[in-house]
């Protein structure tokens, strides 16, 4: 029987909002600012509806959406307290804030915790679907789409229609794979979005062909990481221990959004009592593989742990 948060009775399906743009270099610090500088302001989200929108971004109309919808999806700007209006968020705030740490997202971190926040979170349909519960490693853009529309059907979610579920498929392969280049193609240019660059989902073979890239992942720190194991052990127990089969394979666990193997998850998780301090422990006993924790699943403390990895690394003292 299929798991996870979208097999949920509850679950409400989102194939729409990105007005077919895929999330572009820049977008979300443009997002941020602007809601930045109307903090406290009830009617904030007119910063997007406005008639002087499209001047202010420099996009046409379509983009302004999208631009709202992306830096939403991703856990940069958030709805306040009244209905007009928008806040940024503290992840926001760290990245793209007064002294951000990654205003320009250069690094690595910085696009792991974007793509984190959209195939480890249920809300986007089919980013989180496609990471946590496709059944195949290389698969045809067609084949996504009749599997997602399979879905849809099963779980009769209304308003789906096979036009939504096509444009969707195709601004999540646009997010993730750089196009093949040609003759006259600049590297630069293959690169649509900034998420291409974590190689996550590989062009391969004819023009339709696409792999995803399972396996170690060097430039995911053990911060994001830990990051995303606290968000998703939050919404999927309220238990002290944690299992490794959970943390591996569960649908929105960090193994299968961050498409890692068992033994890159392993070597992270051994490394888990040093960079936590004893907050959260490895233990294999008895043939149960799981971790520990001794704190609360809050998520300053996740965010404290991510934040880590953008300070520079300091040397293992010599043996």
């Amino acid at each position: 029987m299929p798991r996870g948060p979208i097999f949920q009775d509850t679950y409400k399906p989102q194939f729409s909002g990105h007005e077919t743009f895929p999330l572009r270099y820049g977008w979300l610090k443009k997002a941020y600012d602007a809601v930045a500088e109307r903090a406290g302001d009830p009617n904030s989200k007119a910063v997007f509806t406005s008639e002087d929108a499209i001047a202010r971004f420099g996009v046409g109309k379509n983009m302004v959406s999208s631009m709202r919808h992306w830096a939403t999806c991703c856990g940069i700007i958030a709805d306040g307290e009244s209905a007009n209006e928008l806040t940024t968020t503290e992840l926001g705030d760290q990245i793209f804030g007064k002294n951000g740490l990654d205003p320009y997202m250069e690094h690595p971190a910085s696009l792991w915790l974007i793509h984190w926040h959209l195939a480890g979170r249920p809300e986007k349909t089919t980013w989180h679907w496609s990471f946590n519960n496709f059944p195949g490693a290389t698969f045809e853009r067609e084949r996504l789409v009749q599997a997602l529309e399979k879905v849809a059907e099963d779980r009769a979610w209304p308003r789906v229609s096979a036009t939504t579920v096509r444009r969707d498929v195709e601004c999540f392969l646009r997010t993730y794979a750089a196009k093949i280049p040609s003759g006259k193609t600049s590297p630069e240019d293959t690169l649509e979005s900034p998420l291409s660059e974590l190689g996550l989902i590989k062009a391969v073979g004819k023009r339709d062909g696409f792999r995803f890239a399972r396996g170690p992942k060097s430039t995911l720190g053990n911060g994001v990481f830990l990051y995303a194991l606290i968000n998703f052990w939050k919404h999927y127990s309220t238990a002290q221990t944690l299992s490794f089969e959970a943390i591996a394979h569960e649908p929105g666990s960090p193994g299968r959004a961050f498409l890692l193997d068992e033994n890159d998850i392993a070597d992270r998780l051994l490394d888990l009592e040093e960079f936590t301090d004893g907050a959260f422990r490895w233990s294999e006993t008895a043939g149960l593989k799981q971790v520990f924790r001794e704190v609360s699943l809050a998520e300053d403390t996740a965010l404290d742990y991510a934040v880590s990895d953008y300070q520079p690394k300091k040397a293992k003292a010599a043996a």
